[in-house]
């Protein structure tokens, strides 16, 4: 393991000392579970901003942390840019041919060039290919790119889809949401609403919360029909026409319609619906490094888009669990116009809730900008760790230190602004100051080599070439869920169908099941008498750490003869008992129910029989990770629960480690403390020695010059001396020795020391091999339920309702 390369730690450099304008001894590793207090990052163009950005979420990648990142300039699809083997072919097709031009060589020796450069690099920095590779296996890189087919597109189709149940649940919450994806729609068509002035804005509005209320997607198409003809005729107090006229209406109607009409809009129609958790993993859980590629786009639709992009991922948050550890980045390269101070546009709403809400889901907010200037400043305040590039002006300065004030009085500790002035000053190319509210005290480094090459903005056809192959096919529209058109019926009715409704017997309860999908051309709406049987079974396992109930619906056709029901030819069907309608569609033909269906104390029996089927046929098969103790939950994907033991995974680990640092920091200080003292020792020894051998010198000295130039004869006093140089000698002798003797003692200090962080490499080694969630073996758990454990809601006679083809065939129209 790499000195660098420890669990849930990010290399991002080396320390670095201002006054010797030099990288100092100690590396800057950073902590991930630091990052759920978000980061801000700061700098002037040439500072070093990006290449610490994108070694940030290069480190996340190899921790195995997903991240979504909002690219506006086009620089960031460099992550994409990894070449393991470090040839020069490798670099060759991202070569600027006009810097080879201006360097006077051709594009292949300006690619050698590059790739020595870079291998140069990697290794000043204790990195190397191998370390690359590392990063492409970790994660998998992706760049999208809404409003384009270069990259993968996004469908802002999907995007007026409803949140997630938490928001749907809070109105306050779904308020927001709704607000948000109002005033950027109305932003994309160019008018700037005021929620609370702008009838635009209400209607709209209106129109989306009442569609998401009830669990609807809202496309434009029918956003459009809807602001004609509004399924509501009041506004508040007045009524629509005195509110929003319909001639007025029209005019909204249309702007929406010329937009969809547009050249190009069809782009936005098409592609990956915006579901942040399938785009922040693989369907096999595996995290995914999401490139938003926005540097296309207009600032109208950029602002669209990633206000639109914010609040789904704030959906998607709420709708996990809470947590310590770090679960995803959401990363944004620049800024500027999105969180200005003064303003609030469509995106500053969300991303101050993310700032403030999202370090309970372990969601961490990375933000970046050469513009302080035109920053929030309250709201960053919230940020706990902020990397200080080299600023361009005083202005500049004042207001990062203003939310380096902000941020310390946030965490309760002092801010001494006159010594982080002159911190600032000192500054120069990819050299930052880090301060964190988690650690003592600011520390300047310099950030390390990138593992990606960083070639700059990568144009349209370059992204498209890094994607070309990636593109999945465009997934098959969903029809909307609403009332299909009134069918007339078809001229020449089968003899077995009816037009009118059959009259069944009071005691028997009838129900309609609901009509979901739309019918073809030239079908016939029929409701075909079934049996509809609802049952909750419940599941437990304390062994297993199971405790699961859930509700079985079955849906079967009356058959004619003796067996009126088999339940072997039962179907499953989705539907709850709140869902189901009183009264048909119009329109209807029905065929007839048998005898055994109008009499009630046939139903008694067939609750009986469903009972039965259930307690034989039903059981649960569930994934267990038997490391973890995790179990997964009834319908629950492989994917998704790997994704929950990862979470879990990460979170032990976190733990662990923290028990491996509490349980060995005393020891490791207690022998540094021993080294520092034996230290001491060495060097009071040696000064000690150092003055007996000088002493001794002086007395051999004036000895012989007394004896060559003073009397002709040996005096008392002069054997004296030589008596006293000679003991003098031997003390010189034993200083050396006890010299020796502490060198020997810190050598078997440090010995001491390096066995233990043996010890301590060992045991993270091991926790790291324990841990691996993407390997771990699942075990299947089958579950089985008891007959008291099962109980039988609804035994009624359902009409369900299918569409009926000019071949006589019919389709299910409740799917």
């Amino acid at each position: 393991m790499q000195e660098f390369e420890k669990l849930g730690m990010f290399y991002l450099g080396r320390q670095f000392d201002l006054q010797a304008g030099a990288p100092a001894e100690g590396l800057l590793l950073y902590d991930s579970q630091d990052l759920v207090t978000h980061a801000v990052c700061v700098g002037m163009t040439g500072s070093g901003k990006t290449g610490l950005c994108v070694s940030l979420i290069e480190e996340a990648a190899i921790d195995g942390i997903p991240a979504i990142v909002i690219d506006p300039k086009g620089d960031l699809a460099n992550l994409l840019l990894t070449f393991p083997e470090l040839r020069g072919s490798d670099f060759l097709p991202w070569i600027d041919p006009e810097e080879s031009a201006r360097k006077g060589i051709n594009r292949e020796e300006h690619a050698d060039q590059v790739a020595a450069r870079w291998r140069k690099g990697l290794s000043e920095w204790g990195q190397s290919g191998q370390r690359i590779q590392k990063l492409r296996d970790a994660a998998d890189f992706a760049i999208y790119t809404p409003g384009s087919t270069a990259g993968i597109p996004v469908s802002v189709l999907k995007s007026l889809s409803p949140p997630g149940g938490p928001t749907i649940e809070d109105d306050e919450l779904l308020v927001g949401q709704v607000e948000g994806a109002t005033t950027s729609l109305l932003g994309l068509l160019g008018i700037e609403a005021d929620p609370i002035q702008s009838r635009e804005h209400i209607l709209l509005a209106s129109l989306i919360r009442a569609a998401w209320k009830e669990g609807r997607s809202l496309s434009l198409e029918s956003l459009i029909q809807q602001i004609q003809s509004p399924p509501f005729s009041k506004v508040g107090v007045l009524d629509l026409e005195t509110f929003y006229p319909s001639k007025d209406r029209f005019g909204l109607a249309m702007r929406l319609n010329n937009l969809l009409a547009s050249p190009g809009f069809e782009a936005w129609l098409e592609g990956e619906p915006l579901e942040v958790g399938s785009i922040l993993r693989t369907s096999q859980g595996k995290p995914r490094i999401a490139i938003f590629s926005i540097a296309h786009l207009n600032d109208s639709e950029r602002m669209f888009f990633v206000s639109m992009l914010l609040n789904r991922v704030l959906s998607w948050m709420r709708s996990q669990a809470g947590t310590s550890s770090l679960r995803a980045l959401v990363y944004m390269d620049e800024i500027f116009g999105y969180f200005p101070p003064v303003a609030n546009p469509p995106s500053k709403t969300p991303l101050l809730t993310l700032l403030k809400q999202a370090r309970a889901f372990g969601v961490g907010v990375v933000l970046a900008t050469q513009n302080p200037v035109d920053l929030d400043y309250k709201g960053l305040s919230n940020a706990g760790t902020w990397f200080i590039g080299r600023l361009q002006t005083e202005r500049d300065k004042a207001r990062v230190l203003e939310g380096l004030e902000g941020a310390a009085a946030g965490a309760g500790r002092g801010f001494d602004r006159q010594s982080m002035e002159q911190t600032l000053a000192g500054l120069g190319n990819r050299v930052f100051l880090m301060n964190n509210v988690h650690e003592d005290a600011p520390e300047i480094f310099q950030t390390r080599w990138a593992l990606s090459y960083l070639r700059g903005p990568l144009t349209r056809l370059q992204i498209k070439s890094l994607m070309e192959g990636y593109r999945p096919p465009l997934p098959a529209g969903r029809p909307e869920a609403s009332e299909p058109p009134a069918a007339s019926p078809a001229a020449g009715i089968p003899e077995q169908f009816q037009k009118e409704r059959p009259v069944l017997p009071p005691d028997v309860l009838q129900f309609f099941v609901p009509v979901r999908s739309h019918p073809a051309s030239g079908a016939q709406l029929v409701y075909r008498p079934s049996l509809l049987a609802q049952g909750s079974v419940y599941y437990a396992d304390p062994m297993a750490g199971a405790d699961f109930a859930e509700t079985v619906s079955q849906l079967i056709p009356f058959q004619d003869g003796a067996t009126a029901v088999d339940w072997s030819e039962a179907q499953n069907i989705e539907v709850e008992a709140d869902e189901l309608e009183p009264q048909p569609a119009q329109d209807a033909l029905y065929l007839p129910p048998p005898p055994a269906a109008q009499q009630k104390k046939n139903f008694e029996s067939w609750k009986k029989s469903f009972s039965e089927t259930l307690y034989r046929g039903q059981k649960l098969e569930l994934l267990e990770s038997p490391a973890l103790k995790q179990i997964s939950k009834p319908g629950e994907s492989e994917r998704d629960f790997r994704i929950r033991v990862i979470q879990a995974a990460h979170e032990q680990r976190d733990f662990l480690k923290e028990k491996i640092r509490t349980r060995y920091a005393g020891k490791v200080a207690t022998i540094q403390d021993r080294i520092r003292r034996a230290a001491q020792s060495v060097e009071k020894e040696t000064e000690q020695a150092r003055q007996a051998k000088m002493q001794t010198a002086i007395s051999f000295g004036t000895t012989l010059l007394g004896t060559l130039f003073g009397r002709k004869t040996l005096s008392m006093g002069t054997l004296g001396r030589a008596t006293t140089a000679a003991r003098g000698v031997g003390r010189s002798l034993k200083e050396s020795q006890d010299i020796k003797r502490a060198e020997e003692n810190v050598e078997a200090l440090q010995q001491q020391l390096t066995e233990l962080e043996n010890q301590i490499r060992r045991e993270v080694e091991a926790i790291e091999a324990q841990l691996d969630p993407l390997t771990a073996p699942l075990q299947t758990v089958v579950l089985k339920p008891k007959k008291t454990n099962i109980t039988v809601k609804l035994v009624v006679l359902a009409w369900a309702p299918h569409w009926l083809a000019a071949d006589g065939s019919l389709s299910p129209a409740w799917q």
